[in-house]
C-alpha cells in the first residue's frame, strides 16, 4: 500500500512517500525551486555552441533553452512560454522547455503558474495513494487538486516517532546496516560516493558472507540514492570481493534501482567500482540540509520542536536559547518566526548547532 505524509512546521513542508509502511522518497521543502514553474520569458542570446538559449524569467533569473527542447526557430528579444525542468544548481540557471501553448508569449517576463509541490507532485504520480497532512491549509489546497476523499487533515502531528527518525537519519552520512556494517555517503561538487564498510562483518569466515552482506548493502544504497535524491555521477564501493564476484551482484543491483526512473546502472567500472548516474530535477538533499546540518537546517528543527511544545503545554511561555547562528538564521525568516507564535530567542554559547526549547 503506497500513503503520503506531510508534515507541515513554521518555514517547512515535509513529505514521506510510503509504501508498505516503508520510506522510500523523502522531501523538505522550504522556498519553491522553481520545477514545474511557466514563465513567460524573453530569448536573450542563442549560444550554438551550447545547442541552446538562454532565456530571461520573471525573477531575473537567466535559464538555459535546449534546441532540443524548442519546437519553432526564435530570434534575440523574442518572448517564449516556458517552463522549468530542472533546478538551479552550482551557478547555473534552471533548465527550460519550451514545448508548451505559445498563445500568450507576447509581453513582458512573468510567472504565469506556480508548478506543483512535492505532496501534490507524489499524489499525482500515485492516484491510489492517499494523502494525510497535519497543516489545514495544504489539506484545502491538495483537496482542490484531488478531490476531498484523498486528502485527510488531522490535528495530531503527521510523522509518527518512527518516521520522525528516519528524516533525522537522512542528515547523517552514514547508515547502518542490518546485521552491522554501515554506507558512508559523501556526496562532493563532481559526484557521490558511496563506500560500504564491512565493519565486524569482515571477519565472518562463511564462504558467502561477503555475497550476502555486499547484496543487502546495494539494496540499501539503491534505497538511499532515492531517498536522499542524489543526482550526478554515483560511485559504489563494495566491501573486498574480486571483480569477479562483484559482477555477480550487478542483477541484484539493477533489480533494487529498478523503480527509480530517474536512475541508471553504467555498469562496473575498471577500478572495481559500479558505477551509476542519477537525473538532476530537483536539489539533493545535502543541498537543501547541508552537511553537516546547516543554521538554517538547526533553526527550521528548533521551530519545529516550539510548535510540538505549545501545543503539549497551551498558553506556556517559550524560550527558544541557541547559538548566534541559528538565532541569525530565525531572523532572516520572520515569517517562520510568526507562524511559530510567540517564542523568545536567547543567544547562547556554544556549538553552532546548539538549541534547546524550554518553558520562559
Amino acid at each position: 500500500m503506497t500513503a503520503i505524509r506531510a508534515s507541515v512546521s513554521p518555514g517547512e513542508v515535509r513529505v514521506a512517500l510510503l509504501q508498505d509502511e516503508r520510506l522510500v522518497e523523502a522531501w523538505f521543502e522550504r522556498e519553491p525551486d522553481g520545477v514545474g514553474d511557466t514563465h513567460r520569458g524573453r530569448l536573450v542570446a542563442r549560444a550554438p555552441a551550447m545547442a541552446g538559449s538562454f532565456v530571461v524569467l520573471a525573477d531575473g533569473t537567466t535559464g538555459f533553452l535546449p534546441d532540443t527542447d524548442r519546437p519553432a526557430p526564435l530570434a534575440e528579444g523574442d518572448g517564449v512560454i516556458v517552463r522549468i525542468t530542472r533546478a538551479a544548481q552550482g551557478g547555473k540557471g534552471p533548465r527550460l522547455t519550451a514545448r508548451l501553448a505559445q498563445d500568450a508569449a507576447s509581453g513582458p517576463p512573468a510567472l504565469l503558474a506556480r508548478g506543483p509541490g512535492a505532496a501534490l507532485r507524489l499524489a499525482r504520480r500515485h492516484p491510489a495513494a492517499t494523502v494525510l497532512t497535519d497543516g489545514a491549509e495544504l489539506a484545502a489546497r491538495l483537496r482542490a487538486e484531488l478531490g476531498p476523499a484523498r486528502v485527510a487533515h488531522r490535528l495530531s502531528p503527521a510523522f509518527d516517532p518512527s518516521l520522525e527518525a528516519d528524516f533525522a537519519a537522512l542528515m547523517q552520512p552514514e547508515v547502518p546496516l542490518p546485521g552491522g556494517g554501515r554506507l558512508l555517503i559523501h556526496p562532493t561538487p563532481a559526484l557521490t560516493a558511496i563506500d560500504v564498510d564491512a565493519g565486524s562483518i569482515a571477519g565472518d569466515r562463511a564462504r558467502d558472507a561477503q555475497a550476502r552482506f555486499n547484496t543487502t548493502a546495494v539494496v540499501e544504497a539503491a534505497r538511499q540514492i532515492r531517498l536522499r535524491n542524489l543526482a550526478g555521477p554515483i560511485l559504489l564501493d563494495l566491501a573486498g570481493m574480486a571483480r569477479r564476484a562483484r559482477e555477480a551482484l550487478v542483477p541484484a543491483l539493477a533489480a533494487a534501482i529498478a523503480e527509480d526512473s530517474l536512475l541508471r546502472l553504467a555498469g562496473l567500472g575498471p577500478l572495481g567500482l559500479f558505477e551509476l548516474e542519477r537525473r538532476r530535477v530537483h536539489a539533493p538533499l545535502h543541498e537543501v540540509l547541508g552537511q553537516p546540518p546547516s543554521a538554517v537546517t538547526e533553526a527550521l528543527a528548533a521551530l519545529r520542536q516550539a510548535m510540538r511544545e505549545a501545543a503539549a503545554v497551551p498558553g506556556a511561555a517559550l524560550v527558544l536559547r541557541a547559538a548566534p547562528g541559528v538565532i541569525a538564521a530565525l531572523q532572516a525568516r520572520p515569517a517562520a518566526l510568526a507562524e511559530a507564535g510567540a517564542l523568545r530567542l536567547e543567544t547562547v554559547p556554544g556549538p553552532s548547532s546548539a538549541w534547546q526549547v524550554a518553558h520562559g
